[in-house]
């Protein structure tokens, strides 16, 4: 037997919640172990050790990726107040992704895994749509209250020097209400500008850029002015040569025209409405478990993770021994991406070329009629079957080693 395949630095693991660390056991057992001598270190972001760790693990890997360079995550529950109850929380937790994106400032972006026989709910889709979302400030990292009635609320700022200024927000005559504060910085936004103005010209891509800055005027055209100036001053003629565009519009005319186009675009969002756009996408391409994630940092360190959530009510039926059809296909292609990445960076070319065959194994199982029921059912194979999440990991596994 041919000796594994080594890895030099490690990755960072990061353990998820329900159904998904299911699947994120089974492909590390059956698709990676047999192949690759696994160099990891470890974090346990599942909820329950985020609580009885405080939330502190979440840091701490976030800080792990910006020493070693790759992440790759599982994905894990972002509680509200029914999950409080469930798993008897002591506070409710904010979401572990907007922890790490926070921390690495980076952009993700996220594109539908296109395969024969899965036609996308668009006709016209004919390319993937990349999404690249902001992963910084905006409601992710929001302050909230509720006001009582009669309450008036301000918006304050103090300079260094001590001087403070009030905007009203509203008067509450009549009515409680709640009150929203929410921020960016221009460091962060120039990041998010770059990686995608960069990320365009390493796929050779057009640039759409969003926002609503006619009723945002402040805000939005913040985003809109960062954008258009870095553009001008640094990347026109560069796209220009290249032979890609980059163009800015609203983000209701942006929605529009993705629906007329045929796809093959990198779409720039901020965080609220990649996270939103991002979701109706990879639906409209078939399965949110058919997409890619990448955080991407100013510094290149790279966090990969499948875009979709953890799958509750699969892991119910599994916890009662029943089978599950769950898509297993974006954990796949996040460890896939991982050591693709890993082996970039290390100079390993037999990692990254194992990664790129855990994806062509992947899309040649479906392709060749064996997928898990959400593809099934969107299938206009003739042949198909539809196989619980184990018996596909199987056959992924199967044809896998028939390349490696």
């Amino acid at each position: 037997m041919e000796k594994k395949i080594e890895m030099k630095t490690p990755l960072v693991e990061m353990d998820g919640d329900e159904m998904t660390r299911v699947i994120w056991a089974k492909v590390k057992e059956i698709l990676i172990e047999p192949h690759v001598d696994l160099n990891t270190v470890y974090y346990d972001l599942g909820l329950k050790n985020r609580e009885a760790a405080g939330d502190r693990v979440t840091t701490e890997a976030a800080e792990a990726i910006r020493k070693y360079g790759v992440g790759v995550k599982c994905a894990t529950i972002t509680p509200n107040a029914e999950r409080v109850k469930e798993y008897d929380l002591t506070t409710m937790w904010k979401s572990p992704n907007g922890t790490i994106r926070a921390i690495l400032d980076g952009t993700v972006f996220r594109s539908p895994i296109i395969v024969r026989g899965i036609v996308p709910f668009i006709p016209t889709w004919t390319k993937p749509i990349t999404v690249a979302r902001h992963a910084y400030g905006d409601i992710y990292k929001n302050t909230e209250i509720d006001v009582p009635e009669g309450g008036k609320v301000a918006l304050a700022y103090t300079s260094e020097d001590g001087v403070r200024t009030e905007t009203p927000i509203h008067a509450f005559d009549g009515t409680a209400g709640v009150v929203q504060g929410i921020h960016n910085t221009d460091a962060s936004i120039r990041s998010f500008a770059r990686s995608c103005m960069n990320f365009a010209l390493d796929t050779r891509q057009d640039l759409w850029f969003a926002t609503k800055d006619t009723i945002s005027k402040t805000y939005d055209r913040r985003f809109r002015d960062i954008f258009e100036t870095i553009y001008d001053e640094e990347y026109k003629d560069r796209f220009a040569d290249a032979g890609t565009e980059f163009f800015y519009t609203l983000i209701d005319d942006a929605v529009a025209r993705v629906i007329r186009s045929n796809g093959g675009f990198i779409w720039a969002c901020k965080n609220y409405d990649g996270d939103v756009m991002s979701d109706m996408v990879a639906t409209a391409y078939g399965s949110l478990a058919m997409m890619t994630s990448v955080l991407v940092s100013p510094e290149g360190h790279c966090e990969y993770e499948a875009a979709h959530g953890t799958v509750q009510r699969h892991y119910y039926k599994y916890l009662k021994g029943e089978p599950t059809s769950t898509n297993a296909v974006a954990t796949i292609y996040a460890w896939a991406g991982a050591l693709m990445k890993r082996g970039e960076k290390d100079g390993l070319a037999r990692l990254s070329g194992f990664g790129a065959k855990m994806e062509v194994a992947a899309v040649k199982t479906i392709e060749d009629g064996i997928m898990t029921g959400d593809l099934f059912d969107l299938s206009n194979l003739e042949r198909k079957r539809r196989v619980d999440t184990e018996t596909f990991l199987l056959e992924v596994g199967q044809r896998l080693a028939a390349i490696v």
